[in-house]
């Protein structure tokens, strides 16, 4: 049985793949997992630059919240999404040379009206 959180998260990645797709990204796999991690998205800029994508995605009520959906990708976070990123570079046999960075895309949905709010924050995890 898949609970509401899954949905909801579920919900928020069609919502980033969309928007990726539309921005020009190619989408090479989603839901990469490892025992110590997963990335949520990986795409492919349009300038040929892999992307590794964290989304979070939080619920609102027309009320502001000094707590944003990004928030929630804290250091320990970063550092498992780092090592998952590398070691699919190196299962794909990517080289020294391959562009890549990590984004997060946070997603901030109003109950009310239905309508999401996204944000694309690029380089948002430096190595």
């Amino acid at each position: 049985m898949i609970t509401q959180k899954r949905q909801f998260g579920d919900l928020g990645e069609k919502i980033a793949k969309k928007y990726l797709e539309k921005h020009g990204y190619a989408i090479i796999d989603q839901n990469y997992s490892k025992r110590w991690g997963e990335i949520d998205l990986i795409v492919e800029s349009q300038e040929k630059e892999l992307v590794f994508v964290e989304i979070k995605t939080r619920e609102t009520n027309n009320i502001p919240s000094a707590f944003l959906p990004e928030d929630s990708v804290n250091f320990s976070k970063q550092k498992k999404i780092i090592k998952t990123a590398q070691t699919f570079l190196y299962e794909n046999k990517c080289f020294d040379d391959t562009s890549w960075r990590i984004d997060v895309i946070a997603i901030e949905i109003d109950k009310t009206t239905r309508k999401a709010t996204i944000r694309h924050l690029k380089n948002a995890i430096e190595m």
